[in-house]
């Protein structure tokens, strides 16, 4: 260096602010535009603005990049803002836009080689404090467009580049235990017991309102893979102990279906006592040696069922919702094959079948509640449908009309 230049250097490296510092090298690098130091330049430059601009500290980072490639600082600071950046973006696409940049950054850094003038020890501590960021922005990223399995690869990889013991302090460490929980639970199928895992440790040390934000999502996947909140307590202490779960460590499946269904088949004495509801959830989902016990207690009988929701109709078919699951999600689950109305032979006869069969059309609208009677014919399991026979609707008894009252004037 010349010693104009050099004084111009010394001076901008030793300015003691920030703010004073990133004007200082850009003056030096205007001035100097072919410095044989023009990396370390830019690279204090990228640093300086960092602390209070980030949109020109991604500029000396591009600049940094063009001079340097392989620039593995760069490479990080570049990650760290595009991240932190896409938080604020709206817009779906463009979001995912910044989350992949962020991604391809990262991905860049991860493989970036040692510098000539590092040593190998100095290099390895530079990617241990850098690698949880790279591997965050690549899970964040794959999380945003439901890449699930590249998400927990890389968000495991970023907390096992952290000691164990920070892991527990709240943070982005943390937050990343917590979105590995997300990563897991959005998988095809659901990992629920991973989610309940590391879900529930992030809310064990995550501090308020962090706490009562993570832990409905470690609860949740809890009662989906168990069917109840109870033995939840275990898992809190557990987590306490481990960051991953521990060899043996295991959480009670719900009962399936199947065996729910054997369950009430052993302790019900009468099955024909079993409401409509839990006959259909058994013809459903039981084996057929369970299903054929229920069938045959109702198999040609007739029965005369009130308050059916009509989801479809037509004068010989009336589709209806009768369990209460049926009525709420407004699906058929029984098909009433209506019996022909005796053939009319008289006018009086046509008329009164005329009148009798508006009346059932008014009666059975879609949306209405009727009383239907019927014989159970058959059914099919999946989705459940039962089909009855000798089909017909019940009109509500129409109240005779009072006499009139005479009063009587007594003189």
């Amino acid at each position: 260096m010349s010693p104009a230049e050099y004084n111009a250097y010394n001076s901008a490296i030793n300015q003691t602010t920030p703010q004073a510092k990133a004007p200082a090298l850009e003056a030096y690098l205007t001035a100097y535009p072919q410095s044989a130091v023009k990396e370390s330049v830019l690279e204090q430059l990228m640093g300086a603005y960092s602390a209070f601009d980030p949109a020109k500290s991604l500029d000396a980072a591009d600049r940094l990049l063009q001079v340097s490639p392989n620039n593995v600082r760069a490479l990080a600071l570049e990650t760290y803002f595009r991240l932190t950046g896409a938080d604020s973006i709206t817009d779906p696409t463009a979001k995912q836009a910044a989350l992949d940049k962020a991604a391809d950054y990262a991905q860049k850094g991860l493989a970036a080689p040692k510098p000539a003038d590092m040593s190998a020890d100095d290099f390895a501590k530079l990617q241990a404090q850098l690698k949880p960021g790279f591997y965050r922005a690549i899970a964040t990223a794959a999380l945003a467009k439901k890449d699930a399995a590249t998400a927990v690869t890389n968000f495991k990889l970023a907390i096992a580049s952290v000691p164990e013991a920070d892991t527990s302090k709240p943070g982005l460490t943390l937050q990343d235990t917590y979105e590995l929980g997300q990563a897991y639970y959005q998988m095809t199928p659901p990992d629920y017991v991973n989610c309940t895992w590391y879900a529930s440790r992030a809310a064990n040390f995550a501090p308020e309102p962090y706490k009562s934000q993570m832990l409905p999502l470690a609860k949740y996947c809890y009662k989906k893979y168990h069917g109840g909140d109870d033995g939840y307590d275990a898992v809190t202490t557990a987590v306490q102990a481990n960051l991953n779960p521990p060899s043996g460590f295991t959480i009670k499946p719900a009962p399936s279906p199947a065996d729910i269904v054997a369950n009430v088949i052993a302790t019900t004495p009468d099955l024909s006592t079993l409401a409509i509801s839990d006959k259909e959830f058994i013809l459903a989902n039981g084996k057929p040696e369970d299903t054929a016990k229920v069938w045959d207690t109702i198999k040609g009988k007739s029965v005369q069922i009130p308050d059916a929701l009509v989801i479809e109709s037509s004068p010989t078919v009336l589709k209806v919702a009768v369990s209460d699951d049926a009525v709420q999600s407004k699906t058929s689950d029984f098909t009433f094959n209506l019996t022909p109305p005796a053939e009319a032979k008289t006018p009086a006869q046509e008329a009164a079948a005329k009148k009798a069969a508006d009346e059932i059309a008014a009666a059975t609208a879609v949306g209405s509640k009727v009383t239907l009677t019927g014989t159970y014919a058959s059914y099919t399991p999946s989705p459940i449908m039962i089909t009855m026979s000798d089909g017909a609707v019940v009109l509500p008894k129409k109240t005779p009309a009072k006499p009139p009252v005479h009063h009587t004037t007594h003189r």
